[in-house]
């Protein structure tokens, strides 16, 4: 038998992504921004369930733990890549000012022995899960041989794609009831209801070469619904604005002297994670 002690010092030598709680006070020290309130997965109970971009697995083992009959876990990037030796050469191009030549990351930063998977392989072990992993890129992956899921978790993964509308076409043509997509999103003040997509082609968000299309809320649904989704709805949307700053007394004095309107406001971005659940 393994103390609650020894299980943490045992997942302390592992790198983390995902928090996850083992049980007996022992939790994983994960660094991840996505947005994981209770609410972002739908009611899985005697429903099976794809989780896209699994990596160490917090939302495959919370599937399970809330009824699933059936989790699969299908990740490839996170769980094979060698992302020191990734880092590192994306900081020689940050120092050169060039983009990366990304067709190295799964040949010449590929590891088959998938060191990124062993986070997962130790909480799958550690919560005695039947979670089962899959190793495939889901861009290629036969969807006919993987076979459709009643609900298909997409968390995370969105802005990392080149052709955003494709990979959510990929993801409608596997779900059979709700598929749960959380991304990177972007809010733009004063442009509340546009469809807009912002594009970072180098590593201007987060120094993260990975990162492409940045949705509002918006163009989130409207996504959704031309890759074939019958109906939106945002479980997580944009925060609250701040409230605007009350003008100076000489400008007050002013406007009521000249008439002048209120200048209008400008339209800073300010990026979040949002949710939506997306039905068939």
């Amino acid at each position: 038998m393994t103390s609650p002690a020894e299980l943490q010092a045992q997942a302390d030598a592992f790198g983390w992504y995902h928090t996850i709680d083992l049980g007996n006070g022992v939790v994983t020290k994960g660094i991840s921004v996505q947005e994981t309130s209770a609410d972002v997965l739908p009611d899985v109970a005697g429903r099976s369930v794809l989780d896209i971009g699994a990596w160490d697995g917090k939302f495959s083992f919370a599937a399970e733990q809330r009824g699933a009959t059936r989790v699969v876990a299908l990740d490839h990037y996170a769980w094979g890549v060698d992302f020191v030796a990734r880092g590192a050469y994306w900081e020689e191009c940050i120092r050169n000012g060039t983009l990366p030549d990304q067709g190295r990351d799964e040949t010449d930063f590929w590891r088959p022995d998938l060191p990124g998977r062993r986070g997962f392989d130790f909480a799958k072990a550690a919560l005695d899960s039947k979670v089962e992993p899959l190793v495939a890129d889901f861009q290629k992956v036969d969807l006919d041989e993987l076979g459709p899921f009643d609900v298909v978790l997409y968390l995370g993964v969105l802005y990392h794609m080149k052709e955003p509308l494709t990979c959510l076409e990929r993801v409608r043509a596997i779900t059979k009831e709700v598929a749960v997509i959380e991304t990177e999103a972007v809010h733009l003040q004063g442009l509340d209801d546009e469809v807009l997509l912002q594009f970072h082609a180098g590593s201007s968000l987060r120094t993260d070469f990975g990162n492409w299309y940045v949705p509002t809320i918006e163009a989130l649904h409207n996504l959704c619904r031309a890759a074939g989704f019958a109906t939106v709805h945002t479980v997580v949307g944009p925060p609250a604005p701040p409230p605007p700053a009350p003008p100076g007394v000489r400008e007050q004095v002013a406007r009521r002297i000249t008439g002048a309107p209120a200048p209008r406001p400008s339209a800073p971005s300010q990026n979040y994670r949002a949710v939506v659940h997306a039905f068939t």
